[in-house]
């Protein structure tokens, strides 16, 4: 039975304020380039596949779903870069309030990571650079 199966899974879900329009902030969402800016140490795209690199390990995403300037999913392949029963993944969710013109980049982070404290602290981080990136 592989690890991941006997780990429980973890939804953490978190929403930040962005002072920037979604067409501005879509990009740094959902392309190889825009991800590298402020999500991890580089992104790349091979075989149609996402390679996010972090600590200069790979690891394999599809972008399951997306919504242009709205929503982006990617979901976490295996070392194999299989599909996996109840996979990783990572939702970016870009909400505009009509009454205040607002901006929120809603985040589901779906995964073994359990410690909420340090995906919080994790996210803030994360968060900082994109704001610094786009301007917001």
């Amino acid at each position: 039975m592989p690890l991941s199966a006997t780990r429980l899974k973890h939804r953490f879900t978190v929403e930040y304020p962005i002072n920037a329009s979604p067409k501005i902030l879509y990009p740094y969402l959902a392309s190889a380039s825009g991800l590298s800016h402020w999500f991890c140490q580089d992104v790349r795209i091979d075989a149609g596949r996402y390679n996010f690199i972090w600590d200069n390990q790979p690891h394999y995403a599809e972008m399951a779903s997306h919504r242009t300037n709205r929503s982006v999913r990617f979901v976490f392949l295996d070392e194999n870069k299989r599909h996996a029963p109840d996979a990783n993944y990572l939702d970016f969710l870009v909400d505009e309030s009509q009454l205040t013109q607002e901006v929120y980049l809603r985040i589901v982070d779906y995964s073994e990571e359990t410690d909420t404290v340090e995906l919080q602290e994790m996210w803030d981080s994360l968060i900082q650079k994109l704001r610094e990136q786009v301007g917001g």
